[in-house]
């Protein structure tokens, strides 16, 4: 019910309503794609045309930073809810990422006509889709409970939260592949848990042209773990003071 009531209110008297879901990823490809692949001129992987290679990166990390935005924020915007009656307070931030996966499924969309107009179709990888879907949702979801929890005592999280989003954006493989990072940084970099989430819609997507890189894989699943243990953790240490803090 917080779910579909935190997408109604997003559309609210809008004038694009869900249409801003399908042009604000789509724009973001088009750019990415004319700095990272014509000027840049930074390779694709395999033989996948470079749009739909950003896409694919752009479908986990606009739900990831949707979703994390909108949990950080998922308390404090429901102040009153909060301070008038009781319930299990991790429902609020888990509604939050519910609600921003709805966007993600409305995005795909987009991902569907550009594979039907460059006629390049996944192979059977995109059967491990929706587990690497679910690790997208728990590194959210994670990440998302701790920044929620320190938003509510220190309130100046606000405005730390639109910068480490928009730094996140351009050191994961977003607009451009992993592959690029040398050898011996890769492991080290699959320490953000995005990239070991990215490479893996990437190779569920391409039909394989995009390489997993196990080892990285590995460290990015266990690190996305280690945040959803320690985001609730910390959200349920500081759970006690939430009504008085609000």
């Amino acid at each position: 019910m917080l779910a579909w009531r935190d997408i109604a209110v997003r559309y609210k008297q809008t004038v694009i309503g869900a249409a801003w879901v399908l042009f604000r990823p789509f724009l973001t490809m088009v750019i990415f794609t004319v700095v990272f692949g014509k000027i840049a001129k930074l390779p694709s992987d395999g033989t996948t045309p470079y749009a739909l290679m950003v896409f694919a990166g752009l479908l986990p990390w606009s739900f990831f930073s949707t979703a994390l935005a909108d949990a950080a924020n998922s308390l404090v915007g429901n102040a009153n809810l909060i301070s008038k009656v009781y319930f299990p307070r991790l429902i609020v931030p888990i509604a939050a990422v519910m609600a921003a996966f709805i966007d993600f499924l409305i995005s795909f969309a987009i991902l569907v006509g550009l594979m039907i107009w460059y006629q390049f179709f996944p192979g059977r990888q995109i059967l491990l889709l929706p587990p690497f879907a679910a690790i997208a949702f728990l590194a959210s979801l994670g990440i998302g409970m701790w920044i929620t929890a320190l938003n509510v005592k220190y309130r100046d999280f606000r405005y730390v939260i639109p910068f480490i989003i928009q730094m996140g954006l351009y050191v994961s493989p977003v607009g451009f592949s992993s592959n690029v990072v040398p050898d011996g940084w890769r492991l080290i970099y699959s320490l953000n848990p995005m990239v070991g989430i990215i490479d893996g819609f990437r190779w569920c997507l391409l039909g394989g042209e995009s390489q997993l890189y196990l080892p990285g894989l590995g460290l990015s699943i266990g690190v996305t773990l280690f945040y959803v243990w320690f985001g609730i953790r910390q959200f349920r240490k500081m759970e006690k003071s939430f009504a008085d803090l609000i």
